[in-house]
């Protein structure tokens, strides 16, 4: 009998993260949170109507940014408290506490980015010649045509919490209303909620549990599908709105703006994987539906490791020789900081009820970064834990060198660090062994989590996502019924006559939180396109390509995407580099196979 999940208060220290680098208690947080309120106050008492040249725009700058860094230190710490325990209600206070105060100190500073922009030219050339923040500067001044009246950024900075609560609302419909019933197999009964179905169930060897737990799991969300439809709705009708009021052609084009990427760029990172990696991936189904025996390749089967039986169990203890065997490479300092992610608990291996799914990185530019993690004991989670180390390593770098307004990096590139460790881990792996079983369990690891993971499940929400764009463009909403259309035409595109989609399948646009943060899709693909070509980089060319990678790490935000990508030795301004990661997947594709040949054979 299945046990499910502890409560958080069962599960062990050691196995959770410290965020006393971040506030020694939430006393100390709402200490802060009043004093930042007061200095905002200050703040647009002292500097409102007074930016009049570039001297004082440039002390404005400095203070906005210490105040900034405060207010991200606040928005880190009530976000880490509640996603480890989303039921926790002083965790939910707490959020919401921050979530009201934020629109009124976001109304407080709104005024800067405007007077800057009101600057005559002589002025604000002056600034971007001698400020400390060029490329943010820059990047404002692109921004300028779109820029409205003063009064009304303020208003919209004001009404910044009411503007995102989409994403919140989704949230809580997802981790504390849904309510899931267990499902019997086998003559046990198993528990079922989100994390245990992402977790453990959808990668399960057996193919008849798979298909009951994800009809569990799936009428369970069923039920929940017009309310989350109508937040989604909300979120990008507001979109929509804003774009509209800015003058952007479309919400895609506004959208794209703050990562400094062209409609161009965007299309054809969706475009190309939708034809190009298509008939790949499909040959790869094939492939598992050849290993497993299966009758047929069904939705619920995508997730399977090519060799399950084989997967070795592995230790968070365990997980340091392959983490730092993996990416030592990447040099002392490095290595230092991934040991400093251990031992001084940066990371949040715990298991528990009310824990929010999947994994992520936060980075308060205060203290260090945080990694957020579900270990489950699967040698596979290695290629997780290094890519959310990959975001650490990237904003350990970029914090050192940069001040906080140029140290974050356009989103188009964020995921290129994290996704490149994942190759980084992939090459350690696969040669510390000869054996054919352990190389064709690397290359189905690298397939499925790395590649079928960023670069199918996140692409093909990118062109949902940008079918939803064009409905929202043309004045339509969007229901359940709509959604879930968009989302199984997207599937049945990609895979063709090689995998039935099982009722269900169209609801997989309710399970993401990433189509409430912009255009975030894609980047999963754009990244591991940059991650791909710099890892087979740092394996033919090694120290020049280790140097020329960490000073892109040290860049941070000062460089466009397409500057950090060249800065690296890739060009992504053409399709060249997408084409070649391509064919590097059909290689592994291809070698699988010719693997399994070899498997089969001995074992007859």
């Amino acid at each position: 009998m299945s046990q499910g999940l502890p409560n958080r208060k069962d599960v062990s220290s050691s196995e959770t993260w410290d965020l006393k680098d971040l506030f020694q208690n939430d006393d100390a947080f709402y200490e802060t949170l009043e004093e930042i309120m007061a200095s905002t106050i200050d703040f647009n008492k002292r500097f409102a109507g007074q930016l009049t040249n570039y001297q004082i725009a440039e002390k404005a700058l400095h203070e906005y940014e210490t105040l900034l860094i405060q207010l991200d230190r606040l928005g880190n710490y009530s976000e880490l408290r509640l996603s480890v325990d989303t039921s926790d209600e002083t965790a939910q206070q707490l959020n919401a506490k921050l979530n009201t105060s934020y629109g009124k100190i976001a109304s407080q500073l709104s005024f800067l980015e405007s007077e800057i922009l009101d600057l005559d030219d002589d002025e604000l050339q002056h600034l971007l010649a001698e400020t400390q923040y060029p490329h943010y500067i820059q990047q404002l001044i692109q921004r300028k045509p779109y820029q409205l009246d003063p009064k009304v950024e303020q208003t919209l900075a004001s009404l910044s919490p009411t503007i995102n609560q989409p994403y919140d609302l989704y949230g809580t419909t997802k981790m504390l209303d849904i309510a899931f019933e267990s499902f019997e197999h086998e003559n046990v009964d198993y528990p079922m909620d989100y994390a245990t179905f992402e977790n453990e169930y959808e990668d399960h060897a057996d193919a008849d549990f798979r298909k009951k737990s994800f009809k569990s799991f799936s009428d369970a969300i069923k039920r929940y599908q017009h309310t989350t439809a109508a937040t989604y709705n909300m979120q990008v009708q507001q979109e929509k709105i804003e774009a509209d009021l800015r003058g952007y052609d479309s919400v895609i084009d506004y959208l794209l703006q703050e990562q400094e990427v062209t409609r161009d760029m965007f299309d054809r990172q969706i475009d190309v994987i939708m034809s190009d990696l298509a008939p790949v991936m499909q040959k790869y189904a094939k492939l598992l539906q050849r290993v497993h025996g299966l009758d047929k390749m069904r939705f619920e089967d995508l997730k399977i490791s090519i060799d399950p039986t084989y997967e070795p169990d592995i230790s968070i203890e365990e997980s340091k020789k392959y983490i730092y065997g993996a990416l030592n490479v990447l040099g002392d300092d490095y290595t230092s900081m991934l040991e400093s992610a251990y031992q001084n608990r940066w990371i949040d291996f715990a298991q528990n009820k009310g824990k929010d799914t999947g994994a992520f990185c936060a980075s308060p530019y205060f203290t260090h970064s945080y990694v957020f993690i579900s270990w489950t004991g699967k040698m596979a989670e290695t290629f997780v834990l290094a890519h959310e180390l990959g975001h650490a390593g990237h904003f350990t770098l970029a914090q050192t060198h940069q001040n906080f307004l140029e140290s974050e990096a356009s989103m188009y590139f964020v995921e290129a660090p994290s996704t490149m460790n994942e190759m980084l881990m992939a090459n350690y792996l696969f040669n510390h062994s000869d054996d054919p079983r352990f190389k064709r369990w690397v290359i189905g690891s690298i397939l499925s989590r790395t590649y079928y993971h960023n670069m199918v499940t996140h692409l093909l929400e990118a062109a949902y996502q940008r079918e939803v764009y064009k409905k929202v463009d043309n004045g339509e909403s969007l229901t359940a019924p709509v959604l879930n259309d968009i989302m199984l035409n997207v599937y049945q595109t990609f895979f063709g006559d090689a995998v039935e989609m099982t009722d269900g399948a169209e609801l997989t646009w309710m399970r993401q939180p990433h189509y409430y943060m912009g255009l975030y899709s894609y980047t999963y693909s754009a990244g591991l396109t940059i991650g791909t070509v710099v890892s087979q980089k740092i394996k033919n060319e090694g120290q020049p390509a280790v140097d020329a990678w960490l000073n892109t790490l040290k860049s941070g935000g000062s460089l466009s995407p397409v500057e950090l990508a060249n800065q690296a030795g890739v060009d992504i301004t053409t399709e060249a580099p997408l084409k070649d990661t391509i064919r590097y997947i059909s290689e592994l594709v291809d070698e699988a196979i010719a693997l399994t040949d070899k498997i089969e054979g001995q074992s007859k």
